[in-house]
């Protein structure tokens, strides 16, 4: 029998109201063996369950208020929070409905409820944070919200810098990487007053370390299930628990990080908004690297609007980014009245034959955005990989150096492949492939920069081309099918969701544009999203 319920893994710690649950891992054998033969080989799992991380750290914090929680009022104000905007749920707040406590109460309750289910269990969080419910009364105590992300939680992808919390990059390397100080985008966001709840699952070290290997698996926080289709559905990656989490209902919004499809892909996984900025847009100070050139934080929404405002609290120059520019606001009443006539969006002949994009294409025709068929010529990036091995092997060294807590033993790729050597079968059991070839790698600093400044231009040269020859003002594209090109030229995409296959998986379409014209997407992507109204949530989570 490959599974019990639940509670025959939990005992009771008190004889309070609310017992509470104790995670002790299964024996996963059997549902390893189901996936064995799955179509997709990367889905082929390994294992679900982390080995080096203990579940049951994630809640003790919260155990005294666990065992007390008041379950008929969690289910009585569900309906005001799940699967609603942040203005909905500030406009609840304003009207006494609850609180900002309550509200970040709920969020960890209903995590802690489906993440120790046995059943239903995403490995989306890595970690919270313990202070949070003291940060949320003290948000009510002042009482003075000046913003709309004025005490909203959020989530936090687990390579982004948290003060006092770990950054782990998922590896089991980094599990007792305490960190003394922000991220500058994670400060930006607490000017706002943003409520951090806690750290989400990745596809370790970004999905720069083994290849092939399944998305959304790191040695500390196991494998990332998709709530569409858990163990059906790829999570998509490498930000797989900022798009799981907020799937699930996890948190209002979340922060991911791409360097070529890492906010896009987790996004159409799980049907949700999800922006990769201009290089540069937001600040990349503090974030665990793969590389300084194309690496950027994003987004992750159930919808366009509130994707704007997170984006517009996440920006902000930061002198210690090479690439950093003082990026302009998203105009929130341009995007609510943006006339759409006139627009021409390019569309390759590729995909001409997708169903879903058919109809996301007559959504456009009647908000009045007019489409033109392209026929791409093939597009070589001989150079991006190797810019990739080149830039982590300097960066990562960088980031240990300036932000790894003292504990940390390693300062590079070369001592982090010797420490998962000690034992494979738990810290690395895809391999580490990338690793590997980052070790080898010889190239020089004049060649890689030289590669830097080829790469970027010959995608620039090649968008810019189509779109003055066919005359149009954004590329449309399938999920993260264009990532690659886009990074290189460090034009921006926004992808939101167009519908779903006929077996149930969720598919988006992706708008792309020139760099610096992040407001033209939203635009966009606001009257495709109230035209289409597409989006649906994962049944068993809603």
């Amino acid at each position: 029998m490959r599974k019990v319920i639940i509670f025959f893994f939990a005992f009771i710690l008190s004889c309070s109201d609310n017992p509470i649950i104790v995670w002790e891992n299964y024996d996963e054998s059997q549902e390893i063996e189901e996936n064995s033969n799955h179509k997709i080989s990367r889905m082929r799992y390994k294992r679900l369950q982390s080995l080096t991380k203990d579940r049951n750290e994630i809640f003790k914090p919260f155990y005294d208020f666990l065992k007390s929680y008041d379950i008929v009022y969690h289910d009585s104000i569900k309906d005001l929070i799940i699967n609603q905007d942040i203005s909905s749920i500030q406009s609840h707040i304003s009207k006494g409905r609850f609180n900002y406590e309550d509200l970040v109460k709920f969020y960890i309750y209903r995590i802690y409820k489906f993440e120790m289910d046995t059943d239903l269990y995403l490995n989306s969080i890595i970690s919270l944070n313990s202070e949070i419910i003291n940060e949320a009364k003290e948000l009510d105590r002042k009482n003075k919200p000046d913003n709309l992300l004025y005490g909203i939680p959020i989530l936090v992808k687990d390579n982004i810098n948290v003060e006092g919390m770990v950054t782990s990059a998922g590896a089991s390397v980094f599990r007792k990487n305490f960190i003394d100080n922000n991220a500058r985008v994670i400060d930006n966001l607490k000017k706002n007053n943003v409520l951090i709840l806690g750290k989400l699952n990745m596809s370790e070290w970004a999905y720069y370390f083994c290849r092939p290997c399944p998305v959304g698996y790191s040695s500390l926080g196991g494998q990332t299930l998709n709530p569409y289709g858990r163990k059906v559905f790829e999570s998509g990656g490498s930000s797989s628990g900022s798009g799981v989490s907020i799937a699930a209902n996890f948190a209002a919004a979340s922060i991911g990080t791409e360097t070529s499809g890492s906010i896009l892909s987790p996004s159409s996984k799980n049907s949700l908004v999800g922006l990769k900025p201009t290089i540069g847009s937001v600040s990349r100070s503090g974030i665990v690297p793969i590389s300084s050139f194309f690496d950027t934080s994003g987004p992750m929404t159930t919808n366009v609007y509130d994707n704007a405002l997170l984006f517009n609290s996440m920006i902000g120059y930061d002198d210690e980014d090479k690439l950093s520019y003082r990026a302009d606001k998203i105009d929130l009443e341009e995007m609510k009245n943006f006339n759409p006539k006139n627009i021409v969006a390019g569309i390759s002949s590729n995909y001409l034959n997708d169903s879903l994009i058919t109809i996301a294409l007559n959504d456009l025709k009647i908000i009045g955005i007019l489409n033109t068929v392209y026929n791409p010529k093939q597009y070589l990036s001989p150079s991006f990989r190797s810019i990739l091995t080149s830039d982590m092997k300097r960066d990562l060294p960088k980031y240990i150096s300036k932000y790894a807590n003292k504990d940390i033993q390693v300062l590079n790729v070369t001592d982090i492949i010797e420490f998962n050597n000690k034992d494979t079968l738990i810290n690395a059991p895809y391999g580490q492939y990338l690793f590997n070839q980052i070790k080898k790698d010889k190239v020089s600093d004049f060649e890689l920069n030289q590669m830097k400044i080829n790469t970027k231009s010959l995608a620039t040269n090649y968008l810019n081309k189509i779109m003055i020859n066919y005359d149009f003002d954004i590329f449309i594209s399938v999920d993260n099918s264009m990532a690659g090109i886009a990074a290189a030229a460090h034009f921006p995409a926004l992808t939101i969701p167009m519908g779903y296959r006929n077996d149930g998986q969720p598919s988006n379409i992706t708008f792309i544009t020139t760099s610096k014209n992040e407001q033209l997407l939203y635009n966009i992507a606001y009257r495709y999203e109230k035209q289409s109204k597409r989006r649906v949530a994962p049944k068993k989570y809603n």
